[in-house]
């Protein structure tokens, strides 16, 4: 497993964990290319997560898709190893029942 995948299994068992809706898209050809790799529903709101490993960065279209996220009013985030235990808090913090 490469450790971007132990990223995206981290960040879903942490959705599931708090009965989020998500989807991972499938970019390229008919997809939606720089979509963030988990479109998530949480409490009403709409959330983008990108994620990435080690020194991983977003490329130039990943930013642009995540800028619209917030621009029309979601959140979109970046996931790592070094901040994935920081996502459950920080989705309930953010987003309260």
């Amino acid at each position: 497993m490469t450790p971007e995948a132990k990223v995206k299994k981290k960040v879903r068992e942490v959705l599931k964990a708090l009965g989020a809706y998500y989807v991972m898209p499938i970019t390229g050809g008919y997809g939606n290319s720089g979509a963030p790799d988990f479109v998530v529903c949480f409490n009403s709101r709409f959330i983008g997560i990108e994620c990435k490993a080690g020194k991983g960065k977003t490329t130039a279209l990943q930013e642009k898709n995540l800028a619209q996220i917030r621009s029309a009013g979601g959140l979109a985030i970046v996931i790592n190893e070094e901040n994935i235990n920081e996502l459950k808090d920080e989705l309930i913090k953010t987003f309260p029942p």
